[in-house]
């Protein structure tokens, strides 16, 4: 695959500015997924639009016509609500919408393998299923996906990369283990008594209530869950109060958990409500928990891990591999990985000299597009060497 890379270089990079230029939301990539079925057809590929979802997401699949397993490719497809800021030919045409995420350059980098193994079915055996994905950034497009028809079923395997902008161009890790979190959503309501600004002793005032539990929650990361553990609780939205001189009956906070262990998942929505229903009743309110299980850890199967490790080295060389810590960010491609091996990569995208260095979902975020094809050939290179394996 090392070939391609360079020769389809033009076009994983055009694709890309140009969904780039195109973004849409979460569950409205109508016109994306038009556009990735009309590129696919042109690739001779057959393919099935997800009429589940309204038509956006579909599934193609590359039949080598021998018998074989089957490997899946992902890449998700959605843009963020940000406004873009910067000044680059391929801005986003659309106000408040804006591939924040690089999750345009995941779609040009699947069309990118697609191109590449359909020049080299006849040198691999059983099939490859493509999944453009809508919707990871609200954490439902996978689900959306494996519940759409019966392909799932039959898959051995699945590879997946998202671009990392903390990562120097032309690096990939593809660690065995933990690699992102677990995201859990909550929603905290504080019920106390409101009141007149100068009669606090007839109130129960759920600011100070609210408060003093956002404080008592830090307590569950540092003494309740071993050192060892990589926890995150973090309250980020707190609504309290209509006006200066009266004092709040009730509050709203909403908050995200952050983990990778088992054990943690079994036990910190309980952890939650018992800090905060106690915090309550020292100052006599009550509390209501809504409590959310988004997404499971992504955790790479030590065997996919490796068979990306060779992909790599085989189509960009032994030193573009590089060790990453996990991170605390939650991706909805752990639900594949629920009930299939897989690997899941990180591809360097950064590059100072062209001001590719801001965060992801910045309104400056952009991206080194020159490596995607590279990516593409990582992604075509694991699907020939999980199918030909022994």
């Amino acid at each position: 695959m090392k070939k391609y890379a360079e020769e389809y270089k033009d076009y994983v990079k055009d694709w890309r500015r140009y969904f780039h230029a195109h973004p849409e939301l979460s569950f409205e990539e109508f016109e994306t997924t038009k556009t990735v079925a009309e590129e696919l057809e042109k690739l001779g590929i057959p393919y099935e639009i997800n009429e589940d979802t309204g038509g956006t997401g579909l599934i193609g699949i590359i039949d080598s016509g021998k018998p074989g397993k089957t490997v899946a490719l992902r890449a998700d497809m959605d843009a963020l609500n940000v406004t873009e800021c910067n000044t680059v030919d391929y801005k986003s045409k659309f106000d408040g919408k804006m591939h924040a995420c690089g999750h345009d350059a995941h779609t040009a980098m699947l069309l990118g393998a697609a191109k590449m193994l359909v020049n080299e079915k006849d040198h691999f055996k059983g099939k490859v299923v493509l999944i453009f994905q809508p919707a990871e950034e609200v954490g439902k497009g996978a689900k959306a996906m494996i519940a759409y028809g019966d392909w799932f079923k039959d898959v051995d395997n699945v590879f997946g990369a998202h671009v990392w902008s903390g990562l120097d161009a032309g690096l990939v890790s593809v660690e065995a283990g933990e690699r992102m979190a677990a995201a859990d959503r909550f929603t905290l309501k504080v019920i106390g008594k409101s009141g007149h600004g100068s009669q606090p002793q007839e109130t129960v005032d759920a600011v100070v209530v609210a408060s003093s539990i956002v404080m008592n929650l830090q307590s569950l990361v540092s003494r309740t869950y071993s050192p060892l553990e990589s926890v995150a609780v973090t309250v980020g939205s707190f609504h309290s109060g209509t006006r200066f001189n009266i004092i709040a009956g009730e509050a709203v906070m909403e908050g995200t958990c952050r983990y990778f262990s088992k054990e943690v998942n079994g036990n910190i929505e309980e952890n939650i409500l018992r800090v905060a229903e106690n915090t309550a009743a020292a100052y006599g309110a009550t509390v209501e928990l809504d409590y959310e299980y988004i997404l499971g850890p992504t955790t790479n199967e030590e065997q996919s891990s490796a068979i990306a490790e060779n992909a790599v080295k085989k189509v960009m060389g032994e030193n573009a591999l590089k060790k990453m810590e996990k991170t605390t960010g939650g991706e909805d491609f752990s639900f594949y990985l629920e009930d299939k091996p897989g690997c899941f990569a990180f591809i360097g995208v950064k590059n100072d000299d062209i001001e590719a260095n801001y965060p992801h979902h910045s309104e400056r975020f952009d991206i080194d597009d020159s490596v995607l094809s590279k990516g593409s050939a990582v992604y075509a290179q694991y699907a020939m060497d999980f199918l030909n394996q022994d």
